[in-house]
């Protein structure tokens, strides 16, 4: 997925339907083109510095980002200016304009869909059955992109084969355009209504003829608002989109409080599929997000990056692959930088309760004393952590993320996630940020969840630090966001609504962080239809193949429902754990039978080795049947998973590391 692993790479550029860019950038540094202050990173065009603080014409809009929480914003900037300084320059990085048709192509490719064209199209039969399973929504994003290949392939006079999908949509259409989980698209704007919350009320802030939705005050009153997991993102938008109630009364769900609803069949996160499982996720989750933009009229742009030249060992400005193998090396399963690490962790032995607490920043001499000094002794394990005040351990923190060579928020999706903001809801925001976080290259979502985890942490001590939710998010995005602007020269009026765009989706990520490492449902339950039609595939493929050897073909059938079966009565599973245990459970379905209770069940066996296991050592896996391999949450009901997936096996063991 990691396209800067080649010598290209491609960059996801958000374009509104006016035709400007609107992924507008807050650029600083120096004037010049042919190169960069040290951790920032830029495109090969003229940048500008950073403005005084825009003009504020206060208003009565303006409420919930008044100058106070826009002044945070406006000095973090201007500490990361100071930390700049005297810093080593780096080579730029060239962003090319692509080709005709060049984006199509990538885009097809990120898909999984790039058997459709070129010269592996000779058997697309896989992609046959991927694209089967899609939505309306997300068929009509990709028919849209392959027609455009296809036109361009034409020009230029390749011989490619390209099928025409067009069919395969036609006939998803004239199936009564039924949602992946079977139920009719009729009650898709059922539940999008039913979750649709009352008006905000909370005011919203005017920059020119852009209305951005506002950050809400902590003290707001926030009403629960489910979010439907079921019903493909898309499809909710299609139809908010086509209700003339909708339109006449837009809902901004400014003062909403998500929750993730229950689901009797468990919820999946990230990190609880087989990996042949996830990259169809990763798939899906791109056409999904593709197709939610484009309802919006949101064009996720793709742009070419040449790889840049880093540094191969050390701290800072180190690529975060390169740092974690090195880490590896050091503490074997790492998954989180050792510095990255420590640094929260010195911040944390200071007590949380510091007012100021990632606001106030340390001496800029200090800190850059203090990068040198680690740099040559945090391997060797002679740095003096002692002498590293609580500030600049926070200083440094920001100055770790910025120095990536690549931002964290990834060179592909950084665009993307500055896009995010040009969505009409918070929802449909907090749907966009679940999907890019799903597509994230696995390094950069484990730093990124171990951040977000923190700064929830130093949120939880607002009475004492005074750093709410809306504070850290102003402190934080800059770092994130700005430092890696692949920037346009921009004027005051774009900084300023870059800095309260990126600003309101850091308070997004920040506060509803563990929706974002949830797999939709609707996800989940078109990646089972693949399995199930791919399974239908090859047991014919199967059988032809026996059938040519001349075996029984009645045999072989009546020993594939014999294994199947198991002799394992109806209403009653065999959970197995073959690593700790040499005998399986007969276990009977009830309605109320959870994962849990099973878990519980083997951990109270008074022999072997379940004595020395303890809860959330171990976990019940689904395996096989319509899915690769899944770690079950505690709130399944095994009844309820059972039905959706009655031929698999189940079987307790410890999660890979």
């Amino acid at each position: 997925m990691n396209w800067l692993s080649s010598s290209q790479g491609v960059v996801l550029t958000a374009y509104h339907p006016s035709g400007k860019d609107q992924a507008v950038g807050g650029n600083h540094g120096e004037e010049a083109t042919s190169s960069r202050k040290y951790g920032q990173y830029t495109m090969n065009q003229e940048i500008t510095k950073v403005p005084e603080k825009p003009p504020f014409d206060r208003s009565s809009s303006q409420d919930s980002l008044d100058e106070l929480s826009m002044e945070t914003y406006w000095t973090e900037i201007e500490n990361i200016e100071k930390s700049s300084e005297n810093r080593q320059d780096q080579e730029v990085v060239v962003v090319k304009e692509p080709d005709e048709g060049e984006l199509e192509e990538e885009w097809l490719k990120e898909a999984g869909l790039s058997n459709l064209f070129g010269e592996s199209a000779g058997d697309p039969q896989e992609s046959m059955v991927f694209l089967s399973t899609l939505t309306r929504t997300q068929a009509a994003a990709v028919q849209k992109r392959v027609e455009t290949v296809s036109q361009t392939l034409r020009k230029k006079n390749k011989q490619y084969q390209i099928p025409d999908v067009r069919d395969i949509f036609a006939q998803q259409r004239e199936s009564k355009e039924k949602a992946p989980d079977g139920k009719d698209s009729q009650s898709v704007r059922t539940n999008e209504n039913k979750y649709q919350g009352k008006d905000d009320q909370a005011s919203s802030l005017v920059v020119g003829e852009k209305e951005l939705i506002p950050l809400v005050p902590e003290e707001a009153p926030a009403s629960e608002t489910d979010i439907n997991l079921v019903v493909s993102f898309a499809e909710q938008a299609a139809n908010q989109k086509e209700s003339s109630k909708e339109k006449a009364q837009k809902s901004k769900d400014g003062d909403a409080n998500f929750r993730l609803p229950k689901d009797k069949t468990g919820t999946t996160r990230i990190g609880d599929l087989a990996p042949q499982d996830m990259k169809k996720v990763c798939n899906l989750a791109f056409i999904e997000l593709t197709a939610l933009c484009d309802i919006w009229g949101i064009e996720l742009k793709q742009q070419k990056a040449v790889k840049i030249k880093t540094k191969d060992s050390g701290l800072f400005c180190i690529p975060l692959t390169v740092l974690l193998e090195q880490d590896q090396r050091k503490v074997p399963g790492t998954r989180i930088p050792l510095i990255f690490q420590k640094l929260i962790s010195r911040i944390e032995e200071g007590g949380l309760e510091t007012e100021g607490l990632l606001r106030i920043p340390g001496a800029a001499i200090r800190i850059k004393n203090l990068c040198q000094e680690l740099e040559a002794k945090f391997y060797e394990g002679t740095f003096n952590w002692e002498s590293v005040k609580q500030h600049d351990a926070a200083s440094l923190l920001k100055l770790f993320i910025r120095e990536l060579p690549q931002p964290l928020l990834s060179v592909e999706y950084l665009r993307a996630f500055q896009a995010v903001q040009h969505l009409p809801t918070r929802k449909q925001q907090l749907q966009a940020l679940n999907l890019l976080v799903i597509l994230l290259p696995d390094a950069n979502r484990d730093m990124l969840k171990a951040l977000l985890e923190f700064l929830q942490r130093v949120i939880d001590n607002r009475e004492k630090n005074k750093m709410t939710t809306m504070n850290v998010a102003m402190v934080m995005a800059p770092n994130l966001f700005m430092c890696h602007t692949l920037g346009l020269k921009s004027s005051e009026q774009r900084e300023f609504v870059m800095a309260a765009g990126t600003a309101s989706i850091m308070h997004l990520m920040i506060k509803h962080q563990q929706l974002l490492w949830t797999i939709p449902k609707f996800i989940v339950n078109q990646v089972r239809k693949q399995n199930t039609e791919n399974h239908k595939k090859d047991k014919k493929a199967m059988k032809k193949l026996l059938k040519k050897m001349a075996y029984d073909r009645e045999k072989y059938e009546k020993q594939d429902k014999s294994t199947s079966d198991a002799d394992v009565p109806q209403g009653v599973i065999r959970v197995q754990a073959p690593h700790l245990s040499k005998v399986s459970m007969a276990i009977q379905l009830t309605e109320e039978l959870k994962a849990s209770d099973v878990l519980a069940r083997f951990l109270s066996q008074e022999s072997g080795i379940a004595q020395t296991l303890k809860k959330g050592e171990v976990f019940l896996y689904e395996i096989g049947g319509n899915i690769g391999e899944r770690c079950l949450d505690d709130d399944t009901y095994m009844m309820d998973l059972y039905q959706l997936n009655p031929n698999a096996e189940w079987v307790i063991k410890s999660k890979p590391s």
